[in-house]
């Protein structure tokens, strides 16, 4: 587990008069040794695949917990899972372009967008606490070539599709 992600669970842990557990710092290490989105059957996987024995409340639980921390953000790449984004803590300010075609998230961040949303907050009479943007794409790549390696990837790894609306 990185440092910076140890040092606040610590401190946060101890602030709210838990007691630090090695599960739950196991589930941490899982969590934080990637950079990807997940849902919660998708971090269960992580653990099996590591051979971490968790019950879903210790991992939900532990999920909440981090959501409290700031550690962590439950964002809605409009899938109707909760999704959660462990890089928040190191980037706090950005936002995802999701491909409908095959799931991949990208990150972004734009300092245009930034000033924009301040301007549109203040004007409107408002001061934004908490921003977030999502910008649903197909991929180019599928459309140009008829394949797209991300799509090809996500179904061997089984992973979530988006649920195309047509």
């Amino acid at each position: 587990m990185n440092e910076l992600v140890k040092e606040r669970l610590n401190e946060y842990v101890a602030s709210q008069g838990l007691r630090q557990t090695n599960q739950r710092n196991e589930i941490v290490s899982v969590i934080y040794s990637e950079t990807e989105h997940f849902t919660v059957e998708d971090l269960f996987d992580r653990l099996r695949g590591q051979g971490i024995k968790a019950s879903r409340a210790t991992v939900y639980r532990t999920l909440k917990l981090l959501v409290e921390a700031e550690m962590l953000v439950e964002i809605d790449l409009g899938d109707d899972l909760t999704t959660y984004d462990p890089n928040f803590m190191e980037n706090p300010v950005h936002n995802h372009l999701v491909c409908i075609d095959c799931g991949k998230v990208t990150e972004f961040e734009d300092s245009h967008l930034e000033t924009l949303n301040d301007c549109l907050t203040r004007r409107l009479g408002f001061r934004a606490v908490k921003k977030s943007l999502r910008i649903e794409a197909c991929c180019e790549k599928l459309r140009a070539s008829g394949s797209c390696p991300n799509l090809i990837a996500a179904r061997l790894n089984k992973k979530r599709l988006p649920n195309r609306k047509k």
